[in-house]
């Protein structure tokens, strides 16, 4: 369903319908206990209800002197605290299955929402239609466990007001059914201000995503230095409180707007009261009743009334979270990534490029890479070139299989690319990439051992890994070296805080991670843009010196990529020249005018 619909009533139930569906899957037993309190915490109120009306009929009838009456005050009393014992028992043990319910069933449908979205092919990450799906949907299976919770309220609610009105029609028909029919305007009003709600909340995803980026900046340390140069701080506050202004003011105008009708549905319900209480008075003046009626009708009516409200009430909290159940169920049918089942069983002794083209999904979408073809032998040195929007980060993409081709293909040994299990291309694989994964909540060893986290930590490989990334010298000089926790909110359980790196400190580190994975494939993405010249230089001489690893890389420095086997020249998405350093500088073409000044 499309995000700015409300749900019909048919909607709603199906969808509540599919939660205990769901729910029971997962976990039966405490379902089923949940059901069987639903109907226990509805039906006991009643219960002391009609027991504590009688011991004040048995009351009155003892003041009177009426034999075996006081008797029977002391068997409705002790009947009264006995159901008030279950009561409280229930209650504790109901608490407990509430919490380990929230527990399995929430960890269980979260668990299932992160696996589908890290399967989802590549593409639908750049996708906004994706994301406003995914967002939509994640807040479903954020408060899912609160949402059954919620159900299983319903369902206490509904029975409790079917057993107050069949409570009434043991007294008088005509009663029951004027109660009844004087919470429907209550209903009708909250049900109504909750589909508007919902609908607001729909219309303005955006609006509230805006917010959170803003609020996310705001309260990044690293981030707060530019904003005050800037003088953005007061701007992006400002912002803040409009964005909060609209996404609230329009549910505070819808509140408003129905606040006539509310205080109306208020008023026919207190009136019904008034009405009840009146006849059974009456009634009991006239020895029609018994004295306890006035309480059982009183505490009845109540009850009705009281859980009627609570029935919309509750309603209307999931409302808007049942409608993102649909989303929920949307964004789960989103097609996995296809895998192919070709098992590489060694490295590729060449990559075949050829004549691949590629535009991001779209109809749009301009054409990002147009006829490229080019081969890597195993252990051959390439460098991509070009300036920034050329295409290279793009073919990176296509290498490694996140993309596939729009037209063309990819071969890694005369097997497309699309047809290989990409499982076993990626072990192959050692990608750095500009925006690197920075493992804030781990320290530095981990932040090296990441890189192969299916083998057994090797003290001698990380050592290795951090000489050739020349992250050594500074690791050494952290509090506790490689133990150390690399962010300065982290400390660990001596009190010994973390250190903040500096960006030329976490490149070296995501390198030490990229060298420690040893991968005979290595893709390098401007990987040292915050590491001196010099460091770089010796870094990639080292690389390049190693004959027995496939290197591709991208970069913007003369020094890093002029020992390459091989240089592509990339414009506009285009090969336009290739060659050794050599003969590129001696074609005196576009390569090199792009690197004269590095040159002089």
């Amino acid at each position: 369903m499309s995000n700015n619909k409300t749900l019909t009533t048919k909607q709603q139930l199906r969808a509540i319908a599919a939660v205990a569906v769901m729910s029971f899957r997962i976990a039966p037993s405490a379902v089923a206990f949940k059901l069987l309190g639903s109907v226990v915490t509805a039906l006991l109120p009643i219960a002391t209800t009609y027991f504590a009306a009688r011991t004040t009929t048995a009351l009155a009838s003892a003041y009177g002197n009426n034999p075996g009456a006081k008797s029977q005050v002391i068997t409705y009393v002790l009947l009264t605290a006995a159901l008030g014992l279950v009561m409280i028992i229930w209650s504790s043990f109901d608490t407990y299955i509430q919490a380990k319910m929230r527990y399995i069933v929430g960890a269980r449908i979260s668990n299932r929402m992160f696996e589908h979205f890290l399967s989802l092919d590549f593409w639908r990450y750049d996708d906004k239609q994706t994301a406003d799906l995914y967002d939509r949907a994640k807040k479903f299976s954020a408060f899912y466990a609160w949402v059954f919770d919620r159900i299983a309220m319903i369902v206490s609610q509904v029975i409790a007001i079917v057993s107050a009105v069949a409570a009434l029609l043991s007294v008088n028909w005509m009663l029951a059914l004027f109660v009844l029919i004087s919470v429907i305007p209550g209903i009708y009003v909250q049900f109504k201000l909750s589909r508007r709600q919902a609908k607001i909340w729909n219309e303005n995803v955006e609006v509230r995503r805006s917010l959170n980026l803003i609020e996310w900046d705001l309260l990044q340390p690293r981030l707060i230095g530019e904003l005050r140069l800037y003088g953005m701080v007061k701007h992006l506050l400002r912002l803040r409180t409009d964005l909060h202004d609209k996404d609230e003011k329009q549910r505070i105008d819808v509140e408003r707007q129905v606040l006539p009708l509310t205080l109306l549905s208020n008023l026919i319900e207190t009136g019904a009261e008034v009405v009840a209480l009146i006849w059974v008075s009456l009634k009991i003046i006239n020895h029609h009743q018994p004295l306890g009626q006035f309480l059982f009708i009183q505490q009845i009516t109540n009850r009705a009334m009281t859980s009627a409200a609570g029935l919309v009430a509750t309603i209307s909290s999931i409302d808007e979270d049942i409608a993102n159940l649909f989303d929920y169920e949307q964004f789960m049918k989103l097609p996995l990534h296809h895998n192919g089942s070709h098992k590489l069983a060694s490295i590729p002794e060449e990559i075949v490029v050829k004549d691949v083209s590629f535009r991001y999904p779209g109809k749009d979408s301009p054409e990002v890479l147009r006829e490229i073809s080019l081969d890597i032998k195993r252990n051959q040195h390439v460098a991509f070139v070009g300036e920034n929007g050329a295409g290279k980060s793009t073919l990176v993409k296509l290498l490694t299989g996140l993309y596939s081709p729009t037209s063309g293909e990819i071969l890694l040994d005369n097997v497309p690319l699309q047809e290989i299990d990409l499982s076993t291309w990626h072990r192959q694989l050692g990608v750095l990439q500009q925006d690197f994964i920075a493992y804030g909540f781990a320290t530095a060893r981990d932040n090296v051992r990441f890189g192969d986290i299916e083998s057994k930590s090797d003290e001698q490989r990380i050592d290795a890994a951090l000489q050739e990334a020349e992250a050594s010298d500074f690791i050494r000089k952290l509090p506790k070296g490689l133990d150390s926790f690399v962010n300065n909110w982290m400390e660990d359980e001596e009190r010994t805080k973390g250190v903040e790196l500096s960006g030329g400190q976490w490149q070296r580190l995501a390198l030490a991670r990229n060298f420690y994975r040893n991968a005979p494939v290595i893709i390098l993405d401007e990987p040292t843009s915050a590491i001196d010249a010099l460091a770089e230089s010796r870094i990639f001489k080292r690389l390049f010196d190693n004959r027995k690893r496939t290197v591709i890389t991208i970069s913007h420095r003369l020094s890093t990529i002029k020992k390459a086997d091989k240089i592509y020249m990339l414009e506009d998405g285009a090969i336009v020249e290739s060659g050794t350093h050599d003969e590129l500088i001696a074609l005196k073409g576009k390569f090199y005018h792009m690197f004269e000044s590095q040159l002089r």
